[in-house]
């Protein structure tokens, strides 16, 4: 594969139209020819995942609960 540099603002639009179809993943290879999307687990998705889905929490909690689980794994790392 070739990776191909994109601005912000596709970035952006791209994760927009991923989201309203309930793909939150930070990777994804997208094959046109077959019409799929692959999704790459990474330790953050799936906290991402959780807290999204519970659906009862702001988005600035979110973000709080994420960071203070990556202070927690990095904790567990040294």
């Amino acid at each position: 594969m070739l990776p191909q540099k994109m601005d912000a603002d596709t970035v952006k639009e791209l994760r927009n139209i991923l989201r309203k179809v309930n793909i939150t993943y930070p990777r994804v290879i997208i094959d046109f020819n077959q019409e799929t999307v692959e999704m790459e687990e990474t330790g953050d998705c799936s906290v991402d995942d959780l807290l999204q889905s519970a659906g009862v929490l702001s988005p600035e909690r979110i973000k709080e609960l994420k960071d203070e689980v990556g202070r927690m794994r990095e904790d567990w790392d040294r």
